[in-house]
């Protein structure tokens, strides 16, 4: 079979936008026409360009693919509100929400019942999610040299904070790295996501897993502003010193763990937690407290992602885990971990995302 040939970017200028210019050292907000309601009201996507007074390259900062998913929202937000992230170099491309029609509904989805992250590059012919997606990819993804996409876990889930990175790609690798999360999924990406499109098209692309939906978290948020500083570091358009993890893992495979028997969950692990194999995660019990089933992890490897619904049925995921490449790379991850401050980001925001649900200690039956 003959793979498609990459999407092809017809590059424009930071500094042009219709009939406005933005000279060095400005800021400016911009209203993007994205499409119409079912009434026929004007949809418009709210950017901000923030350019440095020198040159350098064009960072772009996308939020809200899914329209749910606004932990990325508040952090953009944030940085806009904070001279602190002011570009010396470069230009900063800020986009809040990029799914502006499925936010107006606070839905994942566009009106037309799709997911616009896997609509990429889309078409100005094809469907509502279709010239959503062309927009983004012709006046957004054409005027970046580098992307960070923000994203939380779907409905009743919760990530703890990763990057997911083509790192075969050097210049994503470099992202990747410098962001700063604790774990790094390598992988290219669903077909049609923003992420692996912008690659395929030559604009190196992260993605920031972190937190719930329908919430701004201030644990995940700090974690990702400080994310978003190093990046800003490492393409010298900032002169602030990155801060960087306490370790770092690269996986190459994850594995989702399923509830066996419907029933209702008592947690023993929370996000971030690492976890050895056959060691339980969650009791699932009937609705008059008889024991279904405990629930182990197959494997050594650290937590990525729990549901926050403690209500299952057969098949329903209940936890990812992420599995490192080697027992002494898993060590090594584990002994950190142990070791945290518990002032320290990382300590944070496993605290704060397990508010989102009971943890309680295993104790085996004798």
């Amino acid at each position: 079979m003959t793979r498609p040939s990459p999407p092809k970017l017809d590059r424009k200028s930071i500094a042009i936008w219709g009939d406005r210019t933005i000279e060095p050292g400005d800021r400016r907000q911009l209203r993007l026409e994205a499409g119409e309601s079912f009434s026929g009201t004007q949809m418009k996507l709210p950017v901000m360009v923030w350019r440095g007074p020198e040159p350098g390259p064009v960072l772009g900062i996308t939020a809200a693919v899914h329209g749910d998913e606004i932990n990325g929202t508040g952090a953009v937000l944030r940085l806009m509100q904070d001279r602190a992230f002011a570009p010396r170099r470069g230009a900063l491309l800020l986009v809040p929400v990029v799914n502006i029609l499925g936010y107006e509904r606070h839905s994942r989805y566009t009106p037309d019942r799709r997911d616009l992250n896997r609509a990429f590059p889309g078409t100005a012919a094809g469907s509502l999610s279709a010239r959503q997606a062309r927009l983004i990819f012709d006046e957004i993804l054409a005027r970046c040299d580098y992307l960070v996409d923000l994203h939380t876990a779907a409905v009743r889930r919760t990530n703890f904070p990763n990057v997911r990175a083509d790192i075969s790609r050097p210049e994503v690798e470099r992202l990747a790295r410098a962001f700063g999360c604790e774990v790094v999924v390598n992988g290219t990406g669903p077909e049609g996501s923003l992420r692996r499109v912008a690659c395929e098209a030559g604009v190196p692309t992260i993605v920031l897993e972190a937190g719930e939906p329908w919430k701004a978290e201030p644990s995940v948020q700090e974690l990702t502003l400080r994310g978003l500083a190093n990046v800003l570091s490492e393409l010298g358009m900032t002169d602030q010193p990155a801060l960087p993890p306490p370790h770092q893992v690269v996986v190459e495979e994850t594995h989702w763990v399923r509830a066996g028997f419907g029933g209702f969950l008592q947690f023993h692990v929370k996000p971030g937690d690492t976890v050895t194999a056959g060691q339980a995660l969650a009791t699932n019990t009937g609705l008059l407290n008889r024991p279904l089933e405990v629930i182990q992890s197959p494997h050594d490897g650290l937590v990525l992602s729990m549901t926050t619904m403690p209500a299952v049925v057969p098949g329903d995921p209940v936890a990812h885990i992420a599995l490192p490449s080697t027992g002494r790379q898993f060590k090594h991850v584990e002994k950190s971990i142990t070791a945290l401050d518990g002032a320290a980001i990382e300590a944070q925001v496993r605290e704060h995302l397990a508010t989102s649900f009971t943890v309680v200690h295993f104790e085996e039956e004798s």
